[in-house]
């Protein structure tokens, strides 16, 4: 039931659903248990299996590490690669809920955000009897960084909505020959189908560098695009045309979303990735006057394709 004022609302989940599987680069088992959370809560990760639990509520500021993923801290106590699950929360616009997590790092799944968005869905999303709130972006912010051929931006625009627009360069054969740049927006595409499936990549002369540093231990060809120096290795290929492209977009929604509140923005990057996402957020961040927190007390105020809970696949 909708509340009889047609303002715009916090989201929640009904009930409270679980996934198992392990962490991407620590290899380790974890159990995930997604709960609902009462208004103003926000995304907040439980690490439960701590002597003294520990929350960690998602912010720009809480991200401490960004080589390979986005990790946020709190003290002592981390959680690792939260980016698709954050992406999926941010897919689906939910604004409030608990994560409680067994060990340090979000299970990777099947390397996408699908998974996220399924157990979502099939927990049910709640409307609450809060009104939403968005970061309203009101003027143009930029990073650069590097010159010539290692040139990589990202910038954030004002828009009443919220569209992404990435491009990526990674001078590779496999890579090459698919969609180098891909534009979505949340209020008028279709998350789910369009963007969630798009599983994360990458190349095995890395990923052998990686294991000796101890990363990647958890993955392989069914959790993640691996290529060789000339191709995709995976039996079934790719998901989509721009697979590479569309999951840089999956995790620039996810890193983005660590704000804590949905931007209505328009992001534009090249070459980007979670550090540069991060820097992003904190150079809004310290200019106040580019920026306001916004409600829509009606929703005929507010970007089209908002007010409507989340379409499914």
């Amino acid at each position: 039931m909708r509340p009889s004022q047609p303002m715009l609302q916090q989201r929640t989940l009904k009930t409270l659903t679980r996934a198992v599987g392990v962490g991407l680069h620590s290899g380790q088992r974890v159990e995930l248990t997604l709960r609902p959370a009462q208004p103003d809560t926000g995304i907040v990760f439980r690490r439960v299996a701590l002597p003294e639990p520990v929350d960690l509520s998602v912010s720009a500021l809480a991200v401490t590490d960004t080589r390979m993923a986005s990790t946020i801290s709190s003290g002592q106590a981390k959680v690792h690669t939260v980016e698709h699950l954050m992406s999926a929360c941010a897919g689906l616009g939910l604004d409030n809920l608990y994560i409680d997590i067994t060990a340090e790092e979000v299970p990777i799944l099947d390397g996408s955000s699908a998974s996220f968005v399924f157990l979502l869905q099939s927990a049910g999303i709640e409307l609450q009897n809060a009104a939403k709130k968005w970061i309203r972006v009101k003027r143009p912010v930029e990073l650069r960084q590097g010159e010539g051929s290692n040139a990589k931006w990202a910038r954030l625009d004002p828009y009443h909505g919220f569209k992404l627009r990435f491009e990526i360069d990674f001078a590779h054969p496999a890579v090459d020959s698919t969609g180098q740049c891909v534009e979505f927006d949340l209020g008028t595409g279709n998350y789910s189908r369009d963007i969630a499936r798009a599983r994360t990549f990458g190349f095995t002369k890395d990923v052998e560098m990686m294991r000796a540093n101890g990363l990647a231990l958890g993955g392989g060809l069914d959790n993640a695009i691996v290529m060789d120096d000339y191709k995709v290795l995976n039996a079934d290929g790719l998901r989509y045309d721009d697979e590479f492209v569309k999951h840089k977009i999956l995790d620039a929604m996810g890193d983005l979303y660590l704000i804590g509140k949905p931007l209505l923005a328009a992001y534009s990057a090249f070459r980007s990735g979670h550090a540069m996402n991060n820097l992003l957020l904190r150079e809004l961040l310290n200019q106040p006057d580019a920026w306001e927190v916004v409600t829509f007390e009606n929703d005929r105020h507010a970007p089209a394709g908002f007010a409507q809970p989340a379409r499914a696949w």
